[in-house]
């Protein structure tokens, strides 16, 4: 075999998976299609789950250096201001789940574990290479890149995201659906905002058919604010193509009588990016996370929307079960397909919840009417036992075959 494994991706869930591999002393070669390493996007939040993988792999000074460790989570009614609900984070989540809650910029936990698979001899990185289509042969998987080379190997991995051409081999041709929600992208740095609006604090404020969250990130320099309304792009538009100006008036005519406050934080953020969110139906059981010695991570297996904040948590989640798995199994040869079907079987229910809770999330973040009141009064009554997912956070959890 050339390598061991071929990693299909060189987002989060593809340096994640080959940073895990290497650790468990597995090669493999990284296929990246864009000419230079980068991330685009803006800012993410990540739990005591994914912050305790990190830190299990000796990232946590870097993370440290460039992230935020919020103090709570604010819900907040989006017309009327009023606080709706409180989580306390910072020592309350160490003291709860054992590690912290972070927020950051996705190019740093990016560029993090970029730099963490550069100082791997394990891993091959190559860019302005994509996979075009892969075979199992005997014993192994032969891919066929867009330039004609073909890679032999032991395994692959797909972690080529929503639109993953490993998946559609692996799973035949299955669109990914739209969700009718457009987001709205963007950061302003914190010295440019009040000082109410640049606490140390996850806040989301609730109104009906949207829902803003903003966060501080780079150590609490930038304020990241994501704003989801109901909507759809036209055929042939490119969000891209307009202009800030559009997208800011088109938002501020989505966010309807929106509170003065609220309004101020929009107001001050110089430039949006606008993306239509897609995801798809969550995973219905193993054969879609791994076939043989095939295997999907991360976007590639189970997209989700962004309502539970734990999109790249799942992805580094499913890594890290690789790598323990590998390592329960070190010294001797890998049997790929019995591997890839034990982690299959740790990860897809897992994965499956947090795509039905996220898609859950969605309806009663933008909840109307009866529901719009039943939400704000179980807040009020239920507190705390309402925001902190236990189950959740707790985790990763262990595979069987690796206790």
């Amino acid at each position: 075999m050339n390598q061991q494994v071929i990693v299909a991706g060189g987002g989060i869930g593809g340096l994640a998976c080959a940073l895990a591999l290497a650790r468990a002393g597995v090669r493999s070669v990284l296929l990246e299609q864009a000419a230079a390493f980068g991330e685009v996007g803006a800012g993410l939040q990540l739990g005591p789950n994914a912050v305790r993988v990190l830190a299990e792999w000796g990232l946590m000074d870097a993370l440290q250096a460039c992230a935020a460790f919020p103090e709570a989570l604010r819900v907040r009614d989006a017309h009327r201001a009023h606080q709706l609900g409180h989580l306390r984070l910072g020592a309350m989540a160490l003291a709860r789940h054992g590690q912290h809650y972070a927020t950051l910029h996705r190019a740093d936990l990016h560029g993090l574990l970029l730099n963490a698979v550069q100082r791997r001899p394990e891993v091959q990185l190559r860019l302005g290479t994509r996979l075009a289509s892969f075979e199992e042969v005997d014993p192994g998987v032969r891919a066929t890149l867009e330039s004609g080379e073909t890679l032999a190997a032991e395994a692959l991995v797909g972690c080529d995201g929503l639109w993953s051409r490993v998946r559609t081999q692996l799973l035949g041709a299955q669109p990914a659906r739209a969700t009718g929600h457009l987001a709205y992208r963007g950061m302003v740095r914190a010295v440019d905002l009040p000082a109410a609006l640049r606490a140390n604090t996850v806040t989301a404020w609730l109104g009906p058919r949207l829902h803003v969250v903003h966060y501080p990130v780079k150590q609490g320099e930038w304020i990241n604010v994501v704003a989801v309304v109901h909507g759809v792009l036209r055929p042939g538009e490119d969000p891209q193509g307009w202009t800030h100006e559009a997208h800011a008036a088109d938002l501020r005519r989505a966010l309807g009588p929106a509170c003065a406050e609220l309004m101020a934080m929009v107001a001050a953020v110089p430039e949006w990016t606008l993306w239509p969110l897609n995801d798809r139906v969550p995973l219905s059981g193993p054969h879609e996370q791994a076939q043989g010695r095939v295997a999907l991570l991360g976007d590639a297996a189970h997209p989700m929307r962004p309502y539970l904040a734990q999109g790249a948590a799942m992805a580094i989640e499913d890594a890290w079960t690789l790598g323990r798995l590998l390592e329960a199994g070190r010294g001797a040869p890998t049997d790929w397909p019995a591997l890839f079907a034990r982690y299959a079987q740790t990860r897809w229910q897992r994965n499956a919840r947090v795509q039905r809770h996220s898609q859950r999330n969605g309806v009663v973040f933008h909840a109307q009417g009866a529901l719009r009141w039943g939400r704000d009064t179980a807040m009020g009554l239920l507190g705390e036992r309402l925001l902190d997912n236990t189950w959740l956070y707790d985790g990763p959890p262990e595979p069987a075959s690796a206790r």
